[in-house]
């Protein structure tokens, strides 16, 4: 069956990508547009697995984080095996006030589903 598909081209999603509001918002106002497709393949690699570059920046949210520019951040909660959750995004200079917003929504999102 893999083989199948590596020779038919076909791509299997490891994750699902699931964009809060907030997070798409973010992501439409970016005004370069070669930031936003740069940021729209990363997400494409993370729907594969291919996570890259990520570290955790506490109460289970972690960041994606892209060294051109600015220095983009895209902040994230995995919700069992197969989603993640985007939260916000940033770049270097707005990392702080972005995760505190992250985590604010991780948890109403997590509040929200054991409800």
């Amino acid at each position: 069956m893999v083989d199948e598909c590596i020779r038919s081209n076909t791509i299997f999603a490891i994750y699902v990508i699931k964009p809060l509001p907030e997070f798409s918002e973010w992501l439409d106002g970016l005004k370069d547009p070669m930031k936003r497709a740069r940021m729209i393949r990363r997400l494409e690699k993370a729907a594969r697995g291919l996570l890259g570059d990520v570290d955790s920046v506490g109460e289970r949210v972690k960041e994606m984080r892209e060294h051109f520019g600015a220095g983009s951040r895209m902040h994230y909660a995995e919700h069992g095996d197969l989603l993640i959750i985007m939260l916000g995004g940033g770049s270097k200079a707005t990392q702080r006030a972005a995760i505190v917003k992250a985590i604010a929504f991780a948890f109403a999102f997590v509040k929200m589903r054991e409800d």
